[in-house]
C-alpha cells in the first residue's frame, strides 16, 4: 500500500496520531491541539485517515476528504480488540491504525451535512416525546393522589387533566389547581414543538424521491422513511437485504460451536432508533390485520407469537427497504406474487 495510513483519535480539544513511515518503517506519534489538525494534514500527501465513529467524526471526515485525503470511520467496537495495553490516547490511535488495514473490516458511511441536519430533526423530536411522556405521567400520578383515575394514553389524558381539574377546585389550592394547568400548557407547547418538526421533515421529504418511494411501503411513515435515507444514504453500501437488517439488529444472534449452531433471539445491535421505528410500524401493520388480510402474516400468527410475527414483519420490510432504494425500484405489493407466477 503506497499511502500512508494514520491512526487519528478524536477528542475535543487534544487528537492523537500514530502512523508509520512507508519509507523507514519508522513509528510516529503526535499530539494535536484542535486548531491544528486540518493545518497538519494540510501539509501532508494525501493518505488514508482512519477514525472512530464517534462524536464529531463526521465533521473531521468532510474537513479532512476536501484536503484531498480518503477518511474510513470505523465502529467503536471493532477498534477495541486492537487496543493492546491500557487504554490511553496513544494506544487508541495505533489500535485505529491497526484496525483499519484488516482486509475484513467494515467501515462506518461519511454523512452529508443534510444528512446529519436531518437525523438532529430527529433526535431533537425523539428527546421532545419523551418529555411529554413523562410529563403527562407525572400529572397523572399527581392527580391520582386526589383520587382522579385519568385514563391511558396520551390523547385521552389531555383531554381528561383539565375536566378532572374542575371537578377538584373544591379540593385542591388554588396555587396547585395553576401549577398543574401550567403544566397543560407546557404539553400543549411541546406538541406544538413536535408538530414543527414534523413539518420539516415533510417538507424534506418532498426533495428526496428515495423517502417518497419508501412510504409507499405498509408500516414505513414519514419519520421511518426519512430516517432511514439520512442514516444510510447510499444502500448500495450493503450486499443484500439480510445484510442491512443485520445492521439493524433484526436477525437471529448465533451460539455454536463443533459445527452445531444455535439461532437465538435477535442481535439488537446497530441502530437502535431505526429499529424501533421498523417494530412500531410493523406492529400497526399487524394489528390491522382484521381490515386488510395479508396470508404471509397469517400464515406466520397460526404457528408463532405475536411479538414474533411483529419482528419478522420487521424484518421483511427492512429488506424490502434495501431491495427498492439499491435497486431504484417503486414498490408493488403484487410483487412476489408476479414472481411466483413467472
Amino acid at each position: 500500500m503506497d499511502s500512508t495510513i494514520y491512526g487519528l483519535d478524536l477528542a475535543k480539544r487534544v487528537m492523537q496520531l500514530h502512523w508509520v513511515d512507508m519509507g523507514t518503517g519508522e513509528i510516529h506519534r503526535k499530539q494535536l491541539r484542535r486548531r491544528s489538525l486540518l493545518e497538519f494534514f494540510a501539509n501532508r500527501g494525501p493518505g488514508i485517515v482512519a477514525m472512530e465513529a464517534c462524536g464529531s467524526a463526521h465533521y473531521w471526515a468532510r474537513e479532512l476528504r476536501k484536503l484531498g485525503h480518503e477518511v474510513r470511520l470505523i465502529a467503536a467496537q471493532f477498534v477495541r480488540p486492537f487496543v493492546k495495553t491500557n487504554k490511553t490516547d496513544a494506544a487508541d490511535a495505533a489500535a485505529i491504525w491497526e484496525a483499519v488495514q484488516r482486509p475484513d473490516m467494515r467501515f462506518v458511511a461519511v454523512k452529508s451535512v443534510d444528512q446529519q441536519s436531518v437525523l438532529a430533526l430527529h433526535r431533537m423530536r425523539e428527546q421532545l416525546v419523551k418529555i411529554r411522556t413523562m410529563q403527562i405521567n407525572a400529572i397523572r400520578g399527581l392527580l391520582y393522589e386526589f383520587g382522579a383515575d385519568i385514563p391511558q394514553g396520551r390523547q385521552k389524558g389531555e383531554k381528561t387533566i383539565p375536566q378532572v381539574l374542575e371537578q377538584l377546585e373544591d379540593q385542591i389550592s388554588k396555587m396547585t389547581l395553576d401549577a398543574m394547568r401550567g403544566q397543560l400548557e407546557r404539553l400543549k407547547a411541546l406538541d406544538r414543538d413536535i408538530a414543527d418538526i414534523e413539518k420539516s421533515l415533510a417538507l424534506w421529504e418532498k426533495d428526496q424521491e428515495a423517502v417518497s418511494r419508501l412510504m409507499a411501503i405498509p408500516g414505513v411513515g414519514l419519520l421511518t422513511a426519512t430516517a432511514i435515507v439520512a442514516t444510510v444514504g447510499d444502500m448500495k453500501a450493503f450486499r443484500s437485504g439480510r445484510e442491512f437488517a443485520s445492521f439493524l439488529g433484526l436477525v437471529p444472534r448465533q451460539s455454536g460451536t463443533g459445527g452445531r449452531v444455535r439461532l437465538l433471539g435477535i442481535s439488537k445491535r446497530g441502530d437502535t432508533y431505526l429499529r424501533s421505528l421498523l417494530t412500531h410500524g410493523a406492529r400497526a401493520v399487524v394489528n390491522c390485520q382484521i381490515r386488510n388480510r395479508s396470508p404471509w402474516i397469517d400464515r406466520l400468527l397460526s404457528r408463532r407469537p405475536h411479538n414474533v410475527a411483529v419482528v419478522a414483519l420487521a424484518n421483511k420490510m427492512a429488506r424490502t427497504i434495501w431491495a427498492l432504494l439499491a435497486k431504484e425500484r417503486t414498490y408493488d405489493p403484487r410483487y412476489q406474487g408476479i414472481m411466483m407466477a413467472a
